[in-house]
């Protein structure tokens, strides 16, 4: 072992054989670094933070800061990471919150380049490389083999699948498909572009695997399968039904299905939080339009509860819709905002014009 004298080890701070840790580095009393960890001057490990073998720490690095969250109390939460990781300068990797697990973890062989930030209840698989500043917001969840450029921003709650490689400069909302590419678009948006046919032959994949998954990416995602119309959800449902299905083809599908079917604004975790607070919307469907159901409505729902909908007929100005508040168990239906006040329900809406209406269910104390 070999501890620089103006580094700063707190006692009961736990390290391995053969550590290294450099001047002005900073390891809280909570901490557990493995044997061969290294350590850089400057750097920080704090929290209820572990390290496994053969990790370094470059400076100005933060591991184990509390976590960016305001429902976070200072509760015990802790950060696992496995062994044989590297943190560039100034990555940051915050614990987990007692709302979302209580933990972050980190796998093992994964590089993390200058700037990267991984919040709280993240979960990172191995043999992983996030290049400069790439962002993940909290409950975040990466697979294995994962590929991310630089200044890459990733929402909370999405699923990165394994396998896939997300080009730099790239916002990611949704579920990243495994085995694919997800590159920028016009404007915010982001596509699939193609299957990552370098990275799987690098990580072994045969050519018979490879041309498995170009084939479904041409039935599922290209653009003929597009101007086909139907749905993604139907373009898998009918590859599901393939028999000797490649097994890589079905934990693509079986992915996708998690996340368009089950999941929420495209994310199969959004559907699994436990916030106390959560918000959906939906506008009327196209058959509605069509059916001269009015001009358009969006219903937002703040808390845990439902909006229904039912046409009572039409007026001078317009149609008409009964909107009924459904609250769950547990929680109270307080009132509506935007273009309805007050708390009746139901209450009958008048479709004159586009509209926005946000009903607010509060939770029993």
């Amino acid at each position: 072992m070999s501890v620089h004298p103006q580094a700063v080890i707190e006692s009961g701070a736990k390290l391995g054989r053969d550590v290294i840790v450099g001047p002005l580095a900073y390891i809280g009393p909570h901490v557990v670094i493995g044997d061969g960890c290294h350590i850089h001057h400057h750097a920080t490990v704090e929290g209820h933070t572990t390290l496994g073998e053969n990790c370094e720490v470059f400076p100005q690095a933060v591991l184990g800061a509390p976590p960016q969250d305001v429902k976070y109390e200072g509760e015990p939460t802790t950060l696992e990471i496995g062994s044989n990781n590297v943190f560039r300068e100034m990555v940051t990797c915050h614990p987990g919150t007692a709302n979302g697990g209580g933990v972050t973890k980190i796998g093992s062989h994964n590089l993390f380049l200058v700037g990267a930030h991984i919040a709280h209840d993240c979960t990172i698989g191995s043999h992983c490389i996030f290049a400069n500043y790439v962002q993940f917001a909290g409950h975040v969840h990466v697979e294995d083999y994962v590929n991310m450029g630089g200044h890459s921003a990733v929402h909370h709650f999405v699923t990165v699948g394994r396998h896939a490689f997300v080009g730099g400069m790239t916002r990611v909302p949704a579920d990243v498909p495994p085995f694919m590419i997800v590159v920028a678009a016009r404007g915010t948006r982001s596509e699939i572009r193609m299957v990552n046919g370098v990275g799987l032959e690098r990580c072994g994949f045969s050519h018979e695997d490879v041309g498995a998954l170009k084939a479904a990416y041409l039935k599922i995602f290209s653009r003929r399968a597009r101007l086909t119309k139907t749905s993604i959800r139907d373009r898998v449902e009918v590859m599901l039904e393939t028999s000797d299905l490649n097994e890589h083809v079905k934990y693509l599908c079986d992915s996708l299905m998690r996340s368009f079917a089950h999941g929420r604004h495209g994310r199969y975790l959004e559907s699994l939080r436990k916030d106390p607070v959560r918000r959906s919307s939906w506008k009327l469907s196209r058959e509605d339009k069509q059916s001269g159901s009015g001009e358009g409505l969006t219903v937002d729902v703040v808390g845990d509860g439902q909006v229904t909908k039912v046409s009572t007929g039409k007026r001078d100005q317009g149609d008409v819709l009964q909107l009924t508040a459904k609250a769950a168990t547990g929680w109270s239906f307080s009132g509506w905002n935007g273009n309805l006040s007050g708390d009746t329900n139901p209450v009958d809406v008048v479709l004159d014009g586009p509209k926005r209406v946000t009903a607010t269910f509060t939770k029993h104390v």
